[in-house]
């Protein structure tokens, strides 16, 4: 009896583990099964919310935080094994200094990398779009440019302003030169009047994107996976010299 009791307790605990965990994606992701994808030489870097920099946001709000996504973009790089990065990009944008930062770090990328603009790609989420060697957006989604400001804070210190229009500069002078837009044309976007309320700026929408010169080519994931295949090539077997 004391055998079978020893045999049930072990059991039980062996068990625990199985049903916390079970427990723990039930409460995640609303479900108990979840897909698993196969080892890929794809990796993919998802950019939801806002992007949070120096200031911490509210616990309620949905962030990306840049000091997590550096490393990683870093352990990309030196990863041989990944071939290929994909950018999925829902965010209202955020953090200036941060986003710009990410942007670069993203183009200074020797590997081929791919962006798709899902939902919203607003604000400093503009740069980080076309950081890419190539970018999709989907045709609902929408990008929101406009001039950079600070909302809620009193200025009153011209240099201050003054810093903030160098910021603008380079924000613009980065989005010129890794997209087809032209300057004269961005520039008439972000300081458009009345296309948004009580504010300057303008909403784009998928294909307009494209036809701006904004982003490359409206598709989704499918899209992006065969332009990221493209750009790696096909491989070719060191032991049997066959093109996979």
């Amino acid at each position: 009896m004391s055998n079978n009791s020893e045999q049930k307790e072990e059991q039980q605990q062996d068990n625990q583990p199985n049903s916390s965990a079970l427990v723990e994606r039930i409460q995640q992701l609303g479900q108990s099964n979840i897909p698993q994808a196969p080892d890929s030489n794809i990796h993919v870097l998802s950019i939801i919310g806002q992007v949070e920099g120096h200031l911490q946001l509210p616990p309620q709000n949905k962030t990306t935080k840049y000091e997590h996504l550096l490393p990683q973009l870093i352990a990309i790089e030196q990863n041989p094994k990944i071939e290929g990065l994909i950018i999925l990009l829902n965010t209202v944008g955020g953090d200036v200094e941060a986003g710009l930062a990410l942007s670069e770090m993203i183009a200074s990328i020797s590997k081929p990398t791919v962006s798709i603009v899902l939902g919203g790609g607003h604000s400093i989420g503009v740069p980080i779009a076309v950081a890419t060697k190539h970018s999709f957006i989907v045709p609902t989604a929408t990008m929101t440019i406009h001039p950079i400001r600070l909302t809620g804070l009193v200025i009153g210190v011209p240099q201050t302003f003054e810093y903030l229009d160098k910021m603008q500069d380079r924000v613009i002078q980065f989005v010129v030169e890794h997209s087809n837009i032209k300057e004269e044309k961005f520039k008439d976007l972000m300081f458009a009047k009345g296309n948004l309320t009580r504010d300057i700026g303008t909403n784009v929408i998928g294909k307009d994107a494209v036809a701006y010169g904004l982003i490359d080519e409206v598709g989704g994931v499918k899209e992006a996976m065969n332009k990221l295949n493209e750009f790696i090539g096909p491989k070719v077997s060191p032991e049997s010299g066959v093109v996979q």
